[in-house]
């Protein structure tokens, strides 16, 4: 698991909290992530994953998901504002306004 999710380089390190500061916004992100992969589950639901990331570490979290999704697994995310290029890593889409759906379906036919 930390393989899959390139924690490598923090794998010995505290998490920390408010006070012990220790691993970055990122490293904290794919752990959380991990946490919830260690049972392998079909289905995954994340709420703003990429939420607080500068765009890099945005990029490389949606690819990890993607990777996950392309070996069976569901992912369904919910994501405010993304980089074009963390948008194109999407397979299908929903585009919600004040609750309604203005488009359901793959990222390549939104035209």
């Amino acid at each position: 698991m930390v393989d899959r999710l390139q924690l490598n380089a923090c794998k010995d390190t505290k998490i920390g909290g408010f006070v012990l500061k220790s691993i970055s916004g990122g490293e904290r992100k794919r752990t959380c992530i991990g946490y919830e992969l260690i049972t392998d589950p079909n289905l995954l639901l994340l709420d703003e994953p990429t939420s607080g990331l500068d765009s890099s570490t945005a990029l490389r979290i949606v690819k990890m998901l993607k990777k996950e999704a392309q070996a069976g697994m569901t992912i369904v995310a919910t994501i405010h504002q993304p980089s074009g290029e963390v948008f194109d890593q999407f397979d299908r889409l929903i585009v919600l306004h004040d609750g309604y759906t203005l488009y359901q379906g793959p990222l390549n036919e939104l035209g």
